[in-house]
């Protein structure tokens, strides 16, 4: 270190200073613009890459705010659609019913009267035998009773006896 003091010149030392000015000074007008202008223009790059990546975080969240309404809306119209699947289904349930109800009521009316219509057909039929039995057997009667004149006779007068004037 001492010999660096003892071999100082100020003429080197001057023209080195005016060297390291001048290197300073071209640095300044040459390439301290350029490297200040990517530094500015990489720090715009980051603020538009920071701004960029809030809007899509933003996006993001209406998306997902979108989608959840979305899924929501549908599992609201899924348990609509399946409440009226049920409903439907007991109703369809219920109208069977009541047709299988009507249909077997109207069968019972029908049977009824086939059996009102049989018995009366039935108590028409025995009607026509009992009055065909009933002439039959008076037919045998009369034929028995007229047979001689003397009950003819008495017949007669009784029947007579029987019918009153008016």
């Amino acid at each position: 270190m001492d010999k660096l003091i003892n071999d100082f010149s100020f003429g080197l030392f001057f023209w080195q200073a005016l060297i390291l000015l001048v290197l300073i000074l071209l640095l300044v007008k040459f390439a301290w613009k350029p490297i200040m202008q990517s530094i500015t223009d990489r720090e715009e790059g980051i603020k538009d890459a920071l701004l960029s990546a809030e809007n899509a975080k933003r996006e993001m969240e209406n998306l997902q705010a979108d989608n959840q309404r979305i899924l929501n809306e549908a599992r609201a119209e899924r348990d609509a659609m399946l409440k009226e699947a049920r409903e439907m289904k007991e109703k369809m349930i219920a109208d069977s019913k009541n047709e299988a109800q009507e249909q077997g009521q109207k069968m019972i009316e029908q049977a009824k009267a086939a059996i009102e219509s049989e018995k009366n057909a039935a108590m028409a039929e025995l009607k026509l035998q009992v009055s065909t039995l009933s002439l039959s057997i008076a037919e045998k009667l009369l034929k028995d009773e007229l047979s001689n004149k003397e009950s003819q006779t008495k017949l007669v007068e009784k029947m007579l006896g029987d019918v009153k004037l008016n």
